[in-house]
């Protein structure tokens, strides 16, 4: 048999590109998660890179196993008829939430970081976002393939500049004192669970389309592990801003102090992947509701916007806060059948 590690790093881009979002980029998601936990959340990142990588390939294999072309099918097949269509409606109320901080996150860039009130960046985000659907949206997806290779570049740099600090050693054992501490302990099940639940929706497609079973299991295992390096590199990095908590977008305020000369592009690049987040989600919901109800897209996206954009008023450390952790939790469930649904690979020859 033929080994194609084009198609397998091809997968791994696809993995990587649906994982990094917008949290990932403003790094305000890897601090909740992980880095406000010290060298606690660092041992919380290591057992979520095994879970990125175990869990992540065994869902891709499965789908494709089962020739599922939606995540509907998917989560029918693991959760049975009936209680799969509660599931979707969940997954449509959760992309409608994640949508909400993804608008608050944008407005948090011009107002933390361009000193822009935060309304004039999500009315600007909408705005954009409806011209992207008027003129249509392959280009834009192709961004992310230029954004995401220059935002993991950029992590690595920061990275670097952590490692060279003459107290990075006592910050990187230091463990702060967390009200909430045990959250430490179930952050690497209600992370990797709440963003295989929302990459479900693209790589079970893209895992049924690819069909081999050896190129879906070692591009997910690529995938995984470069997750598991990016959230390693801006752990590193984070751990090195004081009151690290404070700050909507913490990986703009380390560049802007670590190198300036590439302050502003990385702002742009932060952007770039909230605006291409606000966009999939978008689209995912529009999908969605049409599934539901027959009605045109042009007054789906406006009222997905406007509830969007309601939620979105509150302060975006707040909402991810909040929501993703909660997304997270009950994403579990999703998380545990897929871990011990049997699977025994059927590699196509």
């Amino acid at each position: 048999m033929k080994r194609n590690w084009a198609a397998a790093f091809q997968i791994a881009a696809v993995y990587v590109g649906t994982v990094v979002g917008a949290g990932f980029a403003t790094g305000k998601e890897i601090v909740e998660f992980f880095s406000r936990f010290g060298f606690f959340g660092f041992i919380s990142i290591l057992m979520s890179g095994y879970f990125f990588v175990a869990i992540g390939s065994k869902m891709m294999r499965m789908a494709a196993q089962i020739e599922a072309k939606s995540y509907q099918e998917f989560n029918e097949y693991l959760f049975g008829k009936w209680p799969s269509r509660l599931i979707n409606v969940f997954m449509l109320l959760m992309l409608l939430g994640v949508s909400a901080v993804m608008l608050a996150g944008a407005g948090a860039v011009f107002e933390e970081q361009l000193g822009i009130p935060k309304t004039v960046g999500v009315f600007l985000t909408i705005f954009l976002s409806f011209m992207v659907m008027l003129i249509g949206t392959k280009g834009l997806f192709a961004v992310n393939t230029f954004v995401v290779p220059l935002m993991i570049s950029f992590s690595l740099i920061l990275m670097v500049y952590s490692l060279r600090m003459p107290n990075f050693l006592s910050q990187f054992l230091f463990i702060p004192h967390a009200d909430d501490g045990w959250k430490s302990v179930v952050a690497p099940f209600s992370y990797v669970a709440l963003n295989l639940g929302l990459a479900q929706a693209v790589l079970v497609p893209v895992a049924t389309e690819i069909k081999d079973d050896w190129t879906i299991k070692w591009g997910g295992i690529l995938g995984g592990l470069a997750l598991t390096l990016i959230l390693i590199a801006s752990h590193f990095t984070l751990i090195m801003l004081p009151n690290l908590e404070l700050y909507d977008i913490p990986m703009a305020i380390i560049m802007k102090n670590l190198a300036p000369f590439f302050y502003w592009i990385f702002v742009v690049v932060i952007y770039g992947e909230i605006f291409t987040s606000v966009i999939g989600n978008v689209f995912g919901l529009d999908r969605q509701l049409k599934q539901y109800m027959n009605i045109p897209t042009i007054a789906s996206v406006s009222g997905i916007f406007a509830i969007s954009y309601l939620i979105s008023l509150v302060n975006y450390s707040t909402l991810l806060s909040y929501l993703y952790p909660l997304f997270g939790y009950i994403c579990m469930t999703f998380f545990v059948l897929l871990w011990m649904k049997p699977f025994t690979a059927n590699e196509r020859k």
